[in-house]
């Protein structure tokens, strides 16, 4: 009962499954050109199917992950600071999404990012398994994220589930509303970035007060919703 008093725990679960959601984004835009391939009275069930097994595999290797990066028995030692499969998950995972962050920060600037449809058999099963295999693939960002935020596993299943159940109700409309508001994903590319770093820091022995990231991102994300609902207040006002 002490847990769900916790604010740690509920700005942890909130933070991640904001991020996990707008992540995900590209994922839902994979999902709509695979599911599209197949006749329209079958698309729902390609995605219902996919979304539900991609999870799955998910929540597997956001758990293969943790395992791993709880194993801190030293293997060697480099300048002076030993490592363990622990400090090996996080340096990993932090230059992975430095470089992931900042990959797509440039895509977004430089207006580069664009979805290359590819021909494939219009079968449930293949456009099913492409749906899976495809998630695996951009999950790997959201899943080390997860790690970096939160030190909770069941906050981590938890975040991500509801992050998946939404992307399933509502694929198509939080799709539109990013893009519609690139501001937000340029805002959780930021996050990214910050999560990286505090990775990285801590496969150094140098940990990051989780509550100062939670701050980062709550003001961050708080500033830029004032300024949304400005901009709408003012169109509003000049019509």
């Amino acid at each position: 009962m002490d847990i769900l008093l916790d604010p740690n725990i509920w700005a942890s679960l909130l933070t991640l499954t904001v991020l996990e959601l707008v992540l995900g984004v590209d994922n839902v835009v994979v999902i709509s050109i695979f599911s599209s391939k197949l006749p329209v009275h079958k698309q729902k069930k390609a995605r219902k199917l996919g979304i539900t097994i991609a999870l799955l595999t998910r929540i597997l290797m956001l758990l293969s992950l943790f395992a791993l990066s709880k194993i801190t028995q030293p293997l060697f030692s480099l300048f002076g600071n030993t490592f363990s499969a622990r400090e090996i998950v996080l340096l990993g995972g932090g230059l992975f999404l430095l470089f992931k962050g900042t990959k797509e920060i440039h895509a977004l600037v430089e207006e580069d990012t664009e979805v290359k449809e590819e021909k494939v058999l219009a079968t449930m099963g293949k456009v099913v398994a492409q749906i899976v295999l495809m998630d695996l693939v951009f999950s790997l960002d959201s899943v080390i994220t997860a790690i970096g935020i939160s030190d909770n596993v069941i906050i981590m299943i938890i975040a991500i589930s509801i992050a998946m159940v939404l992307m399933l109700v509502a694929a198509e409309s939080i799709a539109g509303f990013i893009e519609k508001h690139l501001s937000i994903k340029m805002l959780a590319l930021s996050f990214l970035l910050l999560v990286g770093v505090s990775l990285v820091a801590e496969g150094f022995h140098f940990e990051i007060p989780k509550g100062y990231l939670y701050f980062g991102m709550g003001f961050s994300g708080f500033v830029e919703i004032m300024s949304l609902i400005a901009k709408k207040k003012k169109k509003e006002y000049a019509h």
